[in-house]
């Protein structure tokens, strides 16, 4: 396992620039029913604020990722290429092998304070779900958000997981230093679909109380209507059931994204999508016959029949990621800037 290959830049008086040796790897297996058949590396990390690379078309520029591998096992997920610089399998093993930053709060923390870190805006949730199943058992993310608030840094968390509401409390605790926004994922509410696509997430309706829950506490949330997936969630009955749903959830944006299947991620789909839908091979590897994205003509004509629908039941279109201001936030002490030695990552779903 190439652990020794997730290297960063390295630190002043460090000649070792690996993110975590191998001799730092613990190996854990839980037999409870959530946790069976996974196995957990626990790991202490060497940087937990990743750079996203510049030519990113996402408004911002750092991440916190506090897991590799996620339990959500949708089958889209883009992030599945990154297990294999660890040589790990990018289908069943990036849906069972979770790598656990467990010292995650504590560096985060210590960056925060450093004199180099200039208190930008820092997202969570674009690479794997901070809020996956593994959350309940390591209980990363209370800190993580204690130490974003004590500094009064924005941040925000794009996640289809409930167990965000356990942290109710830290989030609007935050809200009222530092500017917070909160987006949750919900692509389609077809339960067949969600079923077999996305089979270890909160089912969509789940989700969409969260939206609603969070709207109670003066939190407002967005929703990531991701993915649309070709000739399965984007007929015009099922985008108008799903808008449908997101509005009345009390959403305060819906913004589409359409599928796209980046190496790793391609090859898991295609084999799922043979199974489970082959009549519609064929009109996949035409569709993305140019790469991993979806022809400009289909994306514009799904975004546009989404903007249509959402103003019809009184929500807007939001851009991807950004932060959405929860309330205005109150004065708070200047944000010292920090030493940051980080990664590049790709981003978001």
């Amino acid at each position: 396992m190439r652990w020794e290959n997730l290297t960063v830049e390295p630190e002043p008086g460090r000649t070792d620039s690996a993110l975590f040796g191998a001799d730092a790897v613990t190996t854990r297996t839980f037999d409870t029913p959530e946790f069976r058949g996974i196995t957990f590396y626990e790991v202490r990390a060497r940087s937990i604020l990743n750079r996203v690379p510049g030519a990113s078309r996402m408004p911002f520029e750092w991440t916190v990722n506090p897991y590799r591998g996620c339990t959500h096992a949708c089958v889209y997920c883009f992030a599945r290429r990154t297990h294999s610089y660890l040589d790990l399998d990018t289908g069943t093993g990036f849906d069972t092998q979770i790598v656990v930053k467990v010292n995650a709060p504590e560096l985060l923390r210590r960056q925060l304070a450093s004199a180099r870190w200039q208190g930008e805006h820092v997202a969570m949730g674009t690479n794997v779900d901070c809020y996956q199943r593994a959350e309940g058992r390591y209980r990363l993310m209370p800190g993580i958000i204690s130490a974003l608030t004590d500094r009064a840094n924005p941040f925000s968390i794009l996640t289809k997981g409930t167990l965000i509401l356990r942290d109710l409390d830290l989030l609007t605790r935050a809200a009222r230093v530092t500017d917070v926004g909160i987006s949750v994922s919900v692509g389609f509410t077809d339960q067949e679909l969600w079923r077999t696509v996305e089979p270890g997430t909160p089912a969509p309706e789940r989700r969409l109380d969260v939206v609603r829950t969070l709207g109670e506490h003066g939190i407002g949330c967005g929703v990531l209507m991701a993915p649309v997936i070709p000739f399965l969630s984007d007929h015009p009955a099922e985008l108008r059931a799903t808008v449908r749903a997101i509005a009345a959830a009390g959403a305060t944006s819906v913004t589409p994204l359409t599928l796209h299947l980046r190496p790793g991620a391609r090859e898991w789909f295609m084999a799922w999508l043979g199974r489970h839908h082959p009549h519609l091979v064929r009109r996949y590897e035409r569709l993305y016959a140019e790469g991993a994205y979806a022809p400009k003509w289909y994306q514009r004509r799904i975004t546009r029949q989404v903007h249509e629908l959402a103003e019809e039941y009184g929500i807007g279109p939001t851009r991807a990621g950004t932060a959405r201001r929860i309330r205005p936030a109150e004065s708070a002490p200047p944000v010292a800037p920090a030493e940051v030695s980080g990664p590049t990552q790709l981003t978001l779903i």
